[in-house]
């Protein structure tokens, strides 16, 4: 309310809302770990949306525990930010931090992973479609044989919306006989560690009889690598995602195929300006670029999608255009290889 009498007040004496009321906006965000390389890349974005709004930016890191998420988020909300962001460890465990957060009117950002809760604001890339992405690349590198799928992690609903993906991609394959799936494991907390143990484990089941990977993650991605390469078996196609600077530069050294490029700086940016917004007043359906989307368990949510990229050795050159990544670091260690890299 007291937002609400400040902003009328502005736009009485001719101000704009964004020169009175932002100014006493505070926007918590609540990370769930700092593990992967890209979760910093989304902060600054975040911190550079907020500064450029005149917000102020307070966070907390769960460290990979739901229990002090809920935690983290008690405490900011006692600080008394007007909206939180969430990067959310566990998608059920959360519910209470956004009913706590409802309780005290504050808005919600469900940051990359699904809330399931419709007064949340769902901001993500489309997560289907970097499965299918990801599938389609290994799929034109390796269209017949025995592939392993290395999901991400079970608390995570991206996990499974980007097996959705990924299994439309393949189906038919797969139904004709061309492509059998000879392992599949969930990778706890999406650590790369988890991941080469879960590659490991399905390559010694195997004997070694495996031609593919979709894995769903570039960290998960580098875990795979490091379990083919000590076999000897290096090369073999294998997905990742985000756009991790060693991903991308396996891209260029041959040892991964894709990482479908989730631009961080869109997703904080629209983060940062879509939590000042509505600390502010507007509504989640009058959001840019917002809709109504139903999730997969039936709730009625309001979202919006980014659209993610697919970079391979074919289109390396855009991450570099882009400023994403410098030509050095992309193509350490390459010679002969794509463009620029070569």
């Amino acid at each position: 309310m007291r937002k609400a009498i400040v902003l009328a007040a502005a736009l009485a004496v001719g101000l704009s809302s964004t020169a009175l009321a932002q100014d006493s906006v505070t926007v918590g965000v609540s990370w769930s770990n700092f593990q992967e390389e890209r979760w910093k890349t989304d902060e600054a974005a975040i911190k550079a949306a907020l500064e450029e709004a005149g917000a102020e930016y307070v966070s907390a890191d769960a460290q990979s525990s739901s229990a002090k998420q809920l935690s983290d988020i008690e405490s900011l909300i006692a600080q008394g930010v007007d909206a939180l962001i969430i990067l959310a460890q566990d998608a059920q465990a959360i519910g209470p931090a956004v009913q706590a957060a409802a309780d005290e009117g504050i808005p919600v950002v469900g940051y990359d992973r699904l809330i399931e809760d419709a007064r949340a604001f769902y901001l993500t890339f489309d997560n289907i479609e970097v499965g299918r992405m990801q599938a389609r690349a290994v799929f034109a590198a390796q269209p017949t044989g025995n592939y392993v799928m290395i999901k991400g992690s079970a608390q995570d609903p991206n996990a499974d919306f980007l097996r959705g993906g990924q299994q439309e991609v393949l189906q038919e394959a797969i139904d004709a006989g061309d492509i059998t799936i000879v392992g599949e494991a969930y990778t706890d907390g999406w650590l790369p560690a988890n991941a080469q143990r879960n590659m490991e484990q399905i390559l010694t089941a195997n004997d070694n009889n495996v031609d593919a990977v979709v894995a769903s993650n570039d960290g998960t991605a580098g875990g795979v690598v490091a379990a083919l390469t000590a076999q000897g078996m290096e090369g073999i196609p294998v997905s990742g995602q985000d756009g991790d600077h060693a991903a991308l530069n396996r891209v260029a050294l041959g040892t991964q195929t894709v990482s479908v490029w989730k631009d961080a700086r869109d997703l904080g940016r629209a983060a940062g300006e879509i939590a000042v917004a509505m600390a502010n007043g507007t509504a989640m359906g009058d959001i840019e670029g917002a809709a109504a989307w139903t999730s997969p368990a039936g709730t009625e949510m309001t979202a919006r999608f980014l659209e993610p990229v697919p970079v391979t050795a074919d289109n390396l050159t855009v991450v570099v255009d882009a400023g994403w990544i410098d030509q050095e670091t992309l193509c350490q260690g390459v010679t002969g290889g794509p463009a620029p890299c070569n």
